[in-house]
């Protein structure tokens, strides 16, 4: 019965990382308001690592196309410099732009940053900073494409995706709305953000390998956090989906709205 119990836990973790992690709200910060409620533990960083795996496959799926479209292009630029693929390449070379700060930032502080952030109190007031943020951008509609951002707009993106290693400060909110903050339109604010997300999660990954190789739990936890995976990877499919088609019709107010209200009841009753 106790393991039963367990896997639900684990599977609720799942749906809340796969629910989350597209949108504006901060998956991180919902893990930790999560855990709080299931009275457990705050997982290692395997946990957090194999979740975040999870959400990357489905995501990179969802963009298979535009990725191949970026990447034969961007080689065929540098093979040919035909003008036509030029768009491609220095779209790939703002992703590699916009990663930058995030992954310095990751290697140089994301420990010390989690230490001292990761509690349900710092999670509500980042909760509160997001949906101010997304109240403010609510009705701008940019007229940047693909082939119009600069090295500006990148540099911008890319330190506010470093600023959500903060738990409670959505990654994917954070980037939207700097996209459209520099004035991307909604779409390409959408696409920039996830191809940012792309880069630094598969750095993680890489960074982290050890971590879950030495996880002293991978053994107990094995069952669990397979659940937890297979349940990221489905919810984020299907909320990706979904957020693809609020930004379209540009009601982001709606998330902010919810982060008010999260915000507040978190620092009423946790």
């Amino acid at each position: 019965m106790e393991d039963i119990i367990l896997w639900l836990k684990y599977l609720f973790l799942g749906v809340v990382q796969g629910a989350t992690e597209p949108i504006p709200v901060s998956s991180s910060g919902h893990l930790i308001i999560a855990q709080r409620l299931m009275g457990m533990p705050q997982n290692g960083l395997s946990f957090e690592i194999l979740t975040n795996t999870a959400s990357l496959i489905a995501i990179v799926f969802i963009f298979r196309e535009d990725i191949k479209k970026l990447i034969v292009g961007a080689v065929q630029y540098l093979r040919t410099r035909d003008q036509q693929y030029r768009a491609e390449f220095m779209f790939v070379l703002y992703i590699i732009i916009g990663t930058i700060p995030a992954a310095l930032a990751a290697v140089l502080f994301k420990d010390r940053i989690e230490e001292v952030f990761a509690s349900v109190h710092t999670v509500s007031i980042a909760l509160l900073i997001t949906g101010v943020a997304l109240w403010l951008i609510r009705n701008l509609r940019g007229r940047k494409r693909d082939g119009d951002l600069s090295t500006k707009d990148a540099i911008l993106v890319g330190l506010a995706q470093a600023v959500a290693l903060i738990p409670g400060i959505s990654r994917s909110g954070a980037t939207v709305i700097a996209s459209i903050a520099v004035g991307m339109k909604q779409e390409t604010a959408l696409r920039f953000s996830f191809m940012l997300y792309i880069p630094i999660s598969l750095g993680g990954l890489v960074l982290g390998a050890s971590d879950i190789a030495n996880d002293p739990n991978r053994s107990e936890l094995a069952i669990p956090y397979l659940i937890a995976f297979i349940t990221t990877l489905i919810v984020t499919y299907f909320s990706m989906r979904w957020f693809m088609g609020v930004m379209a019709k540009g009601n982001l107010k709606y998330f902010s709205y919810y982060c008010f209200i999260a915000g507040t009841l978190l620092l009423i009753f946790l």
